[in-house]
């Protein structure tokens, strides 16, 4: 019976232990400061200025490829067409 009564206010003192932490709120955010604001603002700009001028130069090759290789894979020509026999 003791086992019982311990078990049950166990049970219960969870129970309400939940309740009472999906009740709780956490407290606001401090508001940041224009210095902040500003580092952020000039952190994002130059990982953009970085992203386009990484996306340049994948595009510059991509075009030097594609000159290179004329944007067209020839058919390289097989032993039977170059073996001098005519049809």
């Amino acid at each position: 019976m003791k086992k019982l009564a311990i078990a049950v206010t166990l049970a219960a003192g969870l129970g309400i232990g939940s309740l009472a932490g999906v009740q709780a709120k956490l407290p606001a955010a401090p508001a940041k400061t224009d210095a902040v604001k500003a580092a952020e603002a000039e952190k994002a700009a130059a990982a953009k200025a970085k992203e386009a001028e990484l996306n340049t130069k994948a595009m510059d090759k991509a075009v030097a490829n594609y000159k290179k290789n004329k944007g067209i894979a020839e058919p390289k020509a097989s032993a039977a067409t170059t073996s001098g026999k005519k049809k």
